[in-house]
């Protein structure tokens, strides 16, 4: 290294959560390296990729934390989208070409007897423009290359599906969905029932799991922040885990779990997989009740 030249800052070791409000335009994948950089973090992922058109809830994982986004991405979510009827895009978003343009007639009253045939275990057919893969390459390649690839139709949830705002040929939807739900193909779909076609125009996701959109912050704010106060910016390590149910345990069984040997349960403990561990110290991990009634660790963190 020439001497002109200064040496990179050593990463830190930081554990935590953060909650960011991800803007419109940025892929996940840019979302998380800015935000990793702000913390010179050694260690960082996120728990599950938001599409770069939408904006909302992206949390993002650093150090002892990463261990536990898998528990995220089969976590329900909840948006909120902004649909446009009349212009059907080959993407089924904002971004795609127009495909087509129609008269739109639909009223109010239309649109809410349309959305009934889209509540509960409905079945989608997931988008071209897609990251779904097939034969080891995304769907979206197909499509930027013109050629279709026969999907099979997945079985989704839709909880909640509520109007909030209509204004004629726009409107806008609250959906709380299970994972795997695609809203591109939801907006279109109910488009479709409508006989004017629709597409997808804007999209925030508000909620996963039991994170909410109400305390996260953005970059900006991050930006911000004095380095030397960033730190309090993160939620706990154990919040990617806090839909699962809490177990406390005392010194000797903490000791015993940390060394990889089950616990000894009453045979009447109902099996859990997964369930959060602490110790006097504070969150030791993910455990698992086994039908053998023996308590077995499953993810712990480095203390």
């Amino acid at each position: 290294m020439s001497a002109d030249k200064p040496a990179r800052a050593l990463r830190r070791a930081v554990d935590g959560v953060l909650l960011l409000d991800k803007p419109a335009g940025m892929t996940s994948n840019a979302a998380l390296q800015t935000a990793r950089r702000r913390f010179n973090a050694r260690k960082a992922g996120h728990t599950g990729t938001l599409d770069p058109l939408a904006s909302g809830l992206l949390p993002l994982a650093f150090g002892e934390a990463t261990k536990f986004t898998q528990m995220l991405l089969d976590a329900d979510k909840v948006y909120e989208a902004g649909v446009r009827l009349g212009i059907e895009t080959d993407s089924g978003d904002a971004e795609g070409k127009v495909l087509a343009t129609k008269l739109v007639t639909a009223s109010e009253a239309e649109l809410h007897h349309a959305l009934t045939r889209f509540r509960g275990e409905i079945e989608q057919i997931p988008p071209m423009h897609s990251a779904l893969k097939r034969d080891g390459k995304p769907l979206y390649e197909y499509a930027r290359a013109g050629i279709e690839i026969a999907r099979a139709p997945r079985r989704v949830r839709i909880s909640e599906l509520t109007l909030l705002t209509f204004k004629g040929e726009r409107f806008t939807l609250r959906v709380a969905c299970s994972k795997g739900t695609y809203i591109r193909a939801l907006a279109t779909d109910i488009g479709a029932a409508l006989g004017c076609g629709a597409h997808l125009e804007a999209l925030r996701r508000t909620r996963v799991g039991a994170l909410d959109l109400a305390a996260s912050i953005t970059l900006e704010t991050l930006e911000a922040t004095p380095p030397a106060q960033r730190d309090a910016l993160l939620a706990p390590v154990d919040t990617l885990a806090m839909n699962f149910p809490r177990l406390d345990l005392d010194p000797a069984a903490v000791r015993q779990i940390l060394q990889g040997q089950p616990l000894s349960l009453p045979r009447d403990t109902p099996p859990c997989d997964p369930i959060r561990l602490y110790g006097p110290d504070g969150f030791l991990g993910l455990g698992q009740w086994k039908e053998d009634g023996r308590l077995w660790p499953k993810r712990l963190v480095s203390i």
